[in-house]
């Protein structure tokens, strides 16, 4: 791939983005010091070492020039280019979706959550001849607009947690060539309105976000935010059976499977997510009237929203034997949770009996 400023070159060991008029780079590279003018850079499938790396990168057959090198474990990454601005975002992911039952999936990973990393990485060209502090004030507007976007996801908490905790960043711009171009000290500046530029690319960098978790296929479903609030279907079943007289094993499968029947159900995953959202808003927020939440009656609401839905009045009138007794998991819920999924388990098990 080519450009009238770079050069892609692929190797089964690395990508090096080269400019034989050298790049004003900033980054956080495995090899760099921060603020850099470099012919090269390159991502390496290397370990994050800094002798592994810059060993690699000289094997590169690009040790004629300076560069900057970044240890990655993956090298899949895809282009976007809008005008001026050339956006490279590198995708290091080890989440898979796994089908659960016929009508539900889970987001898992064969490394476990403990080990396994989501890693959305950039490297950001602009086509202009660029000042260091210039360069270093768009660094810091894609350092903010990353956190803020990914935040406003509201991806669960086990996933969250697991996000770019090894990403990397670097911003590149053109040096001036004319005289000697590689003192940046006397060089000549392109007129950049920054903070117009700023709107600009706080756009291009959310598409590439969503494009990231588009081209890896990776979406999130109700048992995955289940996962982040620890609750898990055997415990909703223990719930549902601790205030039965007949505990069965065909009792516990019926409603195991009356369960995820239910979650399946898209009024009812849409009732207990808005539940979940809710619960995460009032313990994010400061708000004066809302002096603790075991005074709140109103979360009820769910409850008996999801009952309804479930098994109908029956259910609703279930809903009341179960938030009053509070069995199992539903007893460590924190309100508003804690009525959603009596909810779930009352209509539920008043389904079953209908069966």
């Amino acid at each position: 791939m080519e450009s009238n400023k770079f050069n892609i070159i692929e190797k089964d060991y690395g990508i090096c983005i080269n400019n034989p008029n050298h790049f004003l780079a900033f980054s956080d590279f495995t090899v760099s010091d921060g603020i850099d003018i470099v012919e090269n850079v390159n991502i390496l499938k290397a370990k994050d070492e800094f002798e592994a790396t810059a060993k690699r990168a000289e094997a590169f057959n690009q040790s004629q020039g300076s560069y900057i090198a970044q240890a990655t474990d993956s090298l899949n990454y895809f282009v976007n280019s809008y005008g001026d601005l050339t956006i490279f975002t590198f995708v290091s992911n080890d989440l898979v979706i796994e089908d659960f039952t016929d009508s539900l999936q889970v987001v898992n990973s064969p490394k476990g959550f403990v080990d396994a990393r989501i890693n959305i990485s950039h490297v950001i060209y602009l086509d202009k001849v660029l000042s260091p502090k210039d360069l270093l004030r768009i660094l810091k507007t894609v350092v903010n607009i990353k956190a803020k976007v990914l935040s406003d996801m509201d991806l669960p908490v086990h996933v969250q947690n697991i996000l770019n905790t090894d990403d990397f960043l670097a911003v590149l711009a053109n040096v001036d060539v004319s005289g000697d171009g590689l003192d940046i000290n006397n060089a000549e500046f392109d007129d950049v309105d920054v903070d117009e530029f700023k709107v600009n690319l706080e756009e291009a960098v959310e598409i590439t976000l969503e494009d990231a978790f588009e081209k890896i296929g990776l979406t999130f479903g109700i048992l995955d935010f289940l996962v982040a609030e620890g609750i898990l279907i055997g415990d909703l079943v223990e719930a549902g059976l601790e205030l039965l007289d007949d505990d069965t094993p065909d009792l516990k499968d019926r409603l195991e499977s009356q369960i995820m029947k239910s979650l399946a159900d898209i009024n009812v995953s849409t009732i207990l997510m808005a539940a979940i959202r809710l619960q995460q808003d009032l313990c994010g927020i400061c708000m004066r009237e809302l002096d603790g939440l075991n005074a709140l009656y109103s979360d009820e609401v769910f409850g008996m929203a999801v009952s309804n839905q479930i098994a109908g009045t029956k259910g609703v009138l279930n809903f009341n034997r179960y938030i009053g007794a509070k069995p199992g998991i539903i007893y460590g819920l924190p309100p508003i949770l804690d009525d959603a999924f009596a909810g779930l388990i009352a209509g539920c098990v008043s389904k079953i009996y209908d069966m």
